[in-house]
């Protein structure tokens, strides 16, 4: 009744076929190296499953978790599509469980994030890639801004940041840390850990704004990637690494948790950034090496993606600075 994928699948997949058998592999040995403590840590059954009756759970749980992610594992398309599904419908009920008892929470914590790798590496295995193009829709489609005009784009990227930061920095957070207190989860942070968070805030979001203003005034376009720079961007921050945005967002995202003594917003940064490393920056490139050609290459030959390689990029090379038009 199985059926194998890797046959079915041209030979490029195959590794990322294997990467999402690992994944499984992995998970269904966390899973039973779970069960077994939680059957002597009553300390680990408390954190993980509250009030919940192990016994009643492990019948359900062992063969549809355990057992259907080491079937998952062996290249069998029906125990992933089992494996992820319930992956998912356990995260759903322990964060409604956690939230009403508040009991739980660290078994809702590690469902969740057992539920977002399961759904990936079921998506490897299923389609041999994860589509990540389906997030690149409406305002998040990739389009060079219609205007040129300098100040339509700063007061476009004004509103852009305010948005930007109002549901990424405050909203998601505030939800984020309520949950974490909901859960008996949260404990104080040490006031230098607070004054390095405020630190970091002061510095990403001047970096954040320097970044968002340099696409502005040299690219011609907005930080939203509806309105993308009509030229490459290799001034100011761009100089030094090649997603200076990004890294101001993981920073402020990161700043925050700090601030407010949440190691749960800290989590969600950490974790946002690697979505997006490995979902969207990807089609990012692409996208500015399909505009930019060589132009794009050479910089990303010459700019570190993430950390600075110690010397700016010369950007006289790449012509005069952009002018205001309009």
């Amino acid at each position: 009744m199985s059926r194998h994928l890797t046959s079915k699948n041209q030979p490029k997949n195959r590794l990322r076929i294997f990467h999402g058998r690992m994944y499984f592999a992995l998970q269904a040995l966390a899973g039973a190296a779970w069960w077994l403590g939680v059957s002597t840590l009553p300390a680990l059954q408390e954190a993980t499953l509250g009030g919940l009756d192990p016994l009643l759970v492990s019948i359900i749980d062992i063969p549809l978790f355990v057992i259907g992610s080491a079937l998952a594992a062996l290249n069998m398309r029906w125990a992933v599509w089992l494996a992820s599904a319930w992956t998912v419908i356990v995260a759903i009920f322990m964060l409604i469980y956690a939230t009403v008892t508040t009991t739980g929470g660290i078994g809702a914590i590690l469902m969740v994030g057992a539920a977002i790798g399961s759904v990936l590496a079921g998506s490897l295995m299923l389609l041999g890639r994860i589509p990540s193009h389906r997030l690149i829709v409406g305002p998040f489609a990739f389009r060079a801004s219609h205007t040129r005009i300098r100040s339509r784009l700063l007061v476009r990227t004004t509103v852009q940041l305010v948005i930007f930061w109002g549901v990424f920095l405050i909203v998601l957070p505030a939800i984020i840390n309520a949950l974490e207190d909901r859960w008996n989860l949260s404990f104080k942070f040490p006031i230098l850990v607070v004054v390095a968070g405020f630190a970091l805030l002061a510095f990403s979001t001047v970096l954040g704004v320097w970044s968002a203003r340099a696409i502005a005034n040299f690219g011609s376009g907005t930080p939203l990637p509806a309105e993308m720079a009509n030229h490459l961007v290799v001034r100011g921050p761009y100089a030094f690494v090649r997603n200076p945005m990004a890294i101001a967002g993981i920073g402020q995202g990161m700043a925050i948790g700090l601030l407010i003594g949440s190691w749960l917003i800290v989590v969600y940064a950490l974790a946002g950034s690697l979505l997006w490393n490995w979902l969207i920056r990807p089609h990012e490139e692409a996208d500015l090496r399909d505009r930019f050609g060589a132009e794009y290459v050479e910089y990303t030959r010459r700019v570190s993606c993430w950390f600075p390689r110690g010397r700016a990029f010369d950007d006289d090379a790449e012509g005069e600075p952009e002018t205001e038009e309009g």
